[in-house]
């Protein structure tokens, strides 16, 4: 492999779903996984194709109860296309020999290649040579071009072509008992010499979808190479197309289908089914299509790139990859969130949860059109959110841990246990943190993009209701002279209940309780630099009464964070939980990342026990900077004193399990500052989460964006301890020796294409030449201003004249 390719050889059937997924191709409008077009949908192979935004719900009947689910839909499958000898079998690596199998993902192109030698008997062999895009440069195509070549006599080969309206939701093996069948209406037709045509809707959401898919020869004429001419027929809900190819050894036989696919979500369209066939009649050729999709994706990585060296940033490379096929320049355009598996599979059902906690941060500093869109999505939704807030009698806005089309609560109210085969309360729609995220998340953009409209108008209406949510739900305790936040669930997961309790949830989760006090402080400033009559109309139309501010700013500061043993405690209680066998479990299962899952299988439970899943207390030292923290925790009337914060890290870190591919990416982050020494363990775990499935058959079935994207704001913001906050860049950098040099480019403020350097303890940024401002860049107690067209150099821990470095014009 080369740092721009991802190669797979050999045929193995039982990592094809880890393969379909890795081998995903998409451009931020729809995407297809990496399926082999000859095979259709069974217990190995899983061809989806999945539209951004394009949901779907469904009731379904489980353990006796009636269940309604939102699912990302699985949309026809445009990528049949399959082949055999005239009077044989129909050739699938699972039913024929195969001699040779060779998978190439391109990274730098967006294009899948595959190789694959078929043995037919005796010296006769057949090799199917592929190349795959779904197109960067224009969002609603796809195109696919096969070269047969016989080897040691003369073939007549059968094709056949398809596009398939009959599949359903079946990619996920703990759903199958779900209602999966979300197409309906199925209809097939031709629309020309071949061009075939397919158009259905979605059961409830009745959104329409049109795809239309045309079969020609390399010149692109409907008559393919050798004279063969493509014919139709139509069995429903499939339409066919056919072709018989005359192969002489060793002379390539040439047939490319390109498809065009339209929802009823598009702009600018009166009709999906119209628009599909419009736009693959005017496609031009596979070459021209090609050559269009890598200059799409050669100025994409010229604003995207990361430079790493080795191993590891060959794996950033594939984490970006796919980063910017599910949130590229064209989800600027659409209303969609960010789905915490990507547009890869059908896990989380597609749902968008927190992770873009870890996603935006990076997007900010390259696209941040995208990350306004993203942040649009949960504006949208603030109506929703309100109304969830008045039903548990609360002001202000109460964000749903899982959303999908509208905004409402998605979590699903039973999950399942595979282990154990039990369906299982799921209290997990007691994340209230999510809220903060998205909180965070508006900050995070407007410090990075300067975007006082945005700030000024939506941002600053999403933090207030924010704000209002949590003052309204922290009560006065008078026994401990503090505000306290009950009936929560923290972002560990594993603790839903207090053991034995009646009812769900926790009180005085420390993550939730600081979070909600930073978003009080924060809309408070921001109110405060809002124009005068900007804040005053915006609190009368919200109908913020005279008294809520003084509220918040007194919560802010009285908020409860428990403490035990010297350190943080996750939730008040956390301290009286038993002690959990470690050494045992690990001795008894091996992989105990699903600890849950195993004490349910046993008739236990883990509330019962002080173990994580995740980072839940040491999240904060994620979130922000030591001096942040600090102050933040100050305000809180807490001291954090040399030593106590590596406290805790040391006590949650023996207590984790690290059940969440963004468990190693969290601890990662944070042991570079804390253990340097034992950072580097968890930062492979982050980077191998997905393509070594750590987590256990889960990355088949969508892989985990947010540890990608966060892969990634490790390198970005991470290690070069860069944050962007009070209109400057500060720079704090934390090398690791396994991560010592490294470079990148970002957008900040209007410069497009500053570029950072690490190289061995020393810091370079260059701001090329514009018409903007200066620059301002701050290294701990020093600051210098950058001009465009500068490069300065930076050289940490020498003493404030010597941080920085003049080096001349760009």
């Amino acid at each position: 492999m080369t740092a721009g390719t991802w190669e797979y050889d050999g045929y193995d059937p039982a990592r094809e779903r880890l393969r379909e997924a890795l081998c995903t191709l998409g451009n931020g409008c729809f995407a297809t996984r990496g399926a082999l077009p000859e095979c259709d949908a069974d217990d190995v192979h899983y061809p989806g194709t999945y539209v951004a935004g394009c949901y779907d719900r469904l009731v379904s009947h489980i353990a006796g109860r009636q269940v309604e689910n939102e699912d990302l839909v699985n949309l026809p499958n445009w990528l049949p296309l399959r082949f055999r000898p005239a009077g044989a079998s129909w050739l699938t690596p699972d039913t024929a020999l195969v001699l040779e199998h060779r998978q190439v993902l391109h990274l730098d192109t967006g294009v899948l290649e595959r190789r694959t030698r078929y043995g037919l008997g005796g010296a006769r062999a057949l090799t199917v040579r592929q190349q795959r895009v779904v197109h960067m440069g224009d969002p609603h195509l796809a195109a696919l071009r096969t070269e047969f070549t016989a080897e040691g006599g003369p073939v007549e080969l059968r094709v056949e072509a398809a596009i398939d309206g009959g599949v359903t939701n079946a990619g996920v093996p703990r759903y199958r008992d779900l209602d999966g069948r979300h197409l309906t209406h199925v209809h097939t037709g031709t629309a020309g010499p071949g061009t075939v045509w397919l158009r259905c809707r979605t059961r409830t959401s009745d959104i329409r979808v049109g795809l239309a898919a045309r079969l020609t020869g390399e010149d692109g004429s409907a008559v393919c190479t050798h004279g063969a001419t493509v014919s139709a027929r139509h069995e429903h809900p499939r339409a066919i197309q056919q072709l018989t190819l005359r192969l002489a050894p060793g002379r390539p036989a040439t047939v490319d289908k390109t498809a065009a696919l339209h929802t009823s979500r598009d702009p600018a369209i009166s009709d999906p089914l119209r628009a599909a066939i419009e736009r693959v009649l005017a496609a031009p050729c596979f070459g021209e299509l090609l050559a269009a999709h890598r200059a799409a994706w050669g100025r994409l990585w010229g604003q995207a790139g990361i430079d790493v060296p080795g191993e590891p940033g060959r794996i950033l490379r594939l984490h970006l990859f796919h980063v910017l096929q599910t949130l590229s320049p064209h989800t600027a355009d659409q209303d969609v969130g960010v789905p915490a598996r990507g547009l890869h599979g059908e896990a989380y059902r597609g749902h968008v949860f927190w992770d873009e906690l870890f996603v935006l941060p990076f997007l900010n500093l390259h696209l941040p059109e995208v990350s306004r869109a993203l942040l649009l999505y949960r504006y949208r939704r603030l109506g929703p959110a309100r109304t969830a807030a008045r039903a548990v009698g609360r002001r202000g806005a109460m964000y749903p841990w899982q959303s999908g089309s509208d905004g409402r609560e998605e979590t699903q109210r039973l999950h399942l246990n595979p282990r154990s085969g039990r369906w299982l309360p799921d209290h997990s729609h007691l994340q209230r943190h999510v809220g903060s995220a998205i909180a965070y998340n508006v900050v995070q953009y407007c410090e990075a993009t300067g975007d006082t409209g945005f700030l000024h108008a939506q941002g600053a209406e999403m933090l207030v209701q924010i704000a209002r949510f949590w003052a309204d739900s922290a009560h006065w305790d008078a026994h401990l002279s503090r505000h306290r936040i009950r009936g929560v669930v923290g972002p560990d997961e594993y603790h839903d209940a207090y053991p034995d309790a009646g009812r769900p949830g926790l009180d005085d989760n420390t993550y939730t309780n600081v979070t909600a006090a930073w978003v009080l402080a924060q809309a408070l400033r921001i109110l405060a630099s809002l124009p005068e009559p900007r804040r005053r109309e915006l609190l009368e139309r919200l109908g913020v009464e005279e008294d809520e501010p003084a509220r918040w700013e007194e919560v802010s500061r009285t908020l409860y964070v428990p403490c035990h043993d010297g350190v943080f405690s996750q939730f008040e209680g956390y301290g009286d939980l038993a002690e959990l066998d470690w050494a045992g479990y690990r001795a008894r299962y091996g992989d105990i990342r699903r600890l849950d899952r195993i004490l349910e299988a046993e008739g236990d439970t883990v509330n019962r026990y002080k173990a994580s899943k995740q980072a839940d207390v040491l999240m904060l030292g994620y979130l922000f900077s030591p001096a942040e923290l600090r102050e933040l925790l100050g305000r809180l009337g807490h001291r954090l004193e040399e030593g106590a914060w590596q406290r805790c890290v040391d006590y949650y870190l023996a207590r984790t399990s690290h059940g969440s591919t963004l468990s190693g990416l969290v601890h990662g982050w944070i042991l570079a500052r804390a253990r340097r020494a034992e950072a580097w363990s968890f930062v492979q775990e982050a980077l191998r989460g997905d393509i070594a499935d750590l987590q256990g058959g889960t990355t088949g079935e969508g892989v985990h964006l947010g540890a990608m994207a966060g892969t990634l704001d490790l390198v970005q913001r991470g290690l070069p301890g860069l944050e962007t906050r009070d209109g400057a860049i500060w720079l704090d950098p934390v090398p690791l020796p396994e991560l010592s040099s490294y470079g990148f480019r970002l957008r900040y403020r209007g410069h497009w294409g500053v570029r950072l350097r690490l190289e061995h303890g020393r810091l370079e940024i260059a701001v090329p030449p514009s018409d903007r401002s200066p620059i301002e860049v701050r290294l701990r107690d020093t600051s210098v201003r950058v001009r465009p067209g500068e490069r300065r150099g930076l050289q940490p821990g020498t003493g404030p004249a010597r941080h920085f470095i003049r080096q001349g014009r760009e």
